[in-house]
């Protein structure tokens, strides 16, 4: 049976309007940072408590299997109204920095009831072309990734509390649409009762732990790349001596391509397979990881953004496909509590790649800095493929 036409708009949009939560914060860090006159190292910290709030909270709820338990959108709906009121801790800044980092942190912690879920929504409902479905779900995720360098715009355009209140009631409205207009799917199958280790034994089955490898592997770059990118465009123009130039333009069309590219990926995965379109992306992206010395040093400031909007493209495009098939090579029920465990074990990748880059950044020639994110590419192809 076909799902209604309004099921998946209404899915991408409230997943939308409820991740941009996630990068709130770092759309007002400067007005936050003024407002402590603390020194540039909180700005990773902020960064970090929402990764750790979002960890903490995929672990928790994929041990106690919360969304095949109880009703996903439910779930969805309580997470995103509960994220919304954590974000808005942002503007009790009087209250103290550490505040400000709690409230970062129970917002990444709520996030686990959203962006996890919101998939596990979508494989409910579209069994059959998932990978064009997630495509889209995640796009909407890439797009939110790139907002904060149009919140920077708007942070001083309005007052920057404008902006929180804004995402908020966004995260509101997005999990009243879910609950009001996506009920459980077809091809949901409730699990009745409590297994703590469920979350771990799903990875005892080979097709499902090689996809999880894959997007292991592609964690370990995407958001280390995504986070460097103001400082790959700034290291060419230093390194071209170019003294003016739109980093924050360019820096948010790296990323929001992305967006599109999941779309498109998830389209050619109806052709050629979640599975083979994933492992082009990978490799695609591993090879922009091996290059980025040479185009760095070498090549024209057109050829370089060129360069980076090409792996702004490929080092998204699998992210939907790998979700793919680890739904579909999960028990179905207990598929949401697949996706999240992923997702948690991924996004603790995230931190320790940055921390990685971080720490050898005095250690090696910068511009061969980024061959390192390579590793994850080589490791997640290596899991996807070997027999």
């Amino acid at each position: 049976m076909k799902p209604p036409k309004h099921i998946l708009p209404t899915i991408v949009i409230a997943q939308f309007f409820c991740t941009s939560l996630w990068f709130a914060g770092n759309g007002v860090l400067v007005q936050l940072i003024s407002q402590f006159n603390v020194g540039d190292g909180s700005l990773g910290n902020i960064t970090s408590a929402v990764q750790l709030g979002f960890i903490t909270g995929t672990l928790l709820f994929a041990i106690l299997t919360l969304t095949d338990r109880f009703s996903p959108s439910k779930v969805f709906l309580w997470s995103a109204l509960l994220g919304a009121l954590s974000n808005l801790g942002l503007v009790w800044y009087t209250a103290g920095w550490n505040l400000i980092l709690t409230s970062r942190f129970f917002t990444g912690f709520f996030l686990a009831g959203i962006y996890p879920v919101g998939m596990k929504i979508a494989a409910d409902y579209y069994n059959k072309g998932l990978g064009k479905s997630l495509g889209y779900l995640v796009g909407a995720l890439v797009v939110g990734t790139a907002l904060p360098h149009l919140l920077k715009w708007l942070a001083a355009v309005f007052p920057w509390q404008y902006v929180i209140y804004s995402i908020s009631s966004l995260s509101v409205v997005g999990g009243l649409l879910m609950f009001a207009l996506v009920p459980d799917g077809p091809y949901r199958k409730s699990s009745q009762r409590l297994d703590l280790t469920a979350c771990f034994a799903v990875f005892r089955k080979k097709d499902f732990r090689a996809a999880a490898f894959g997007y292991f592997g592609h964690m370990w770059e995407l958001y280390t790349f995504w986070a460097f990118v103001p400082f790959l465009l700034g290291l060419h123009m230093e390194m071209n001596h170019i003294n003016i130039f739109p980093v924050s333009f360019w820096s948010f069309w790296v990323i929001a391509i992305g967006g599109l590219a999941c779309v498109v990926g998830g389209y050619i995965s109806l052709r050629k397979g979640a599975k083979p379109t994933a492992a082009w992306a990978l490799g695609l992206s591993g090879l922009c990881c091996l290059l980025s010395p040479f185009l760095l040093s070498w090549a024209s400031t057109p050829v370089f953004v060129i360069f980076l909007l090409f792996w702004g493209i490929v080092v998204i495009a699998d992210s939907p496909l790998f979700s793919t098939l680890v739904a579909k090579n999960a028990p179905t029920e207990i598929k949401g509590t697949a996706l999240t465990i992923v997702n948690c074990i991924g996004f603790a990748i995230t931190i320790l790649s940055l921390q990685v880059i971080n720490l050898l950044q005095d250690a090696i020639p910068t511009e061969y800095l980024f061959v390192v994110l390579a590793l994850g590419p080589i490791f997640g192809l290596w899991g996807l493929l070997r027999k």
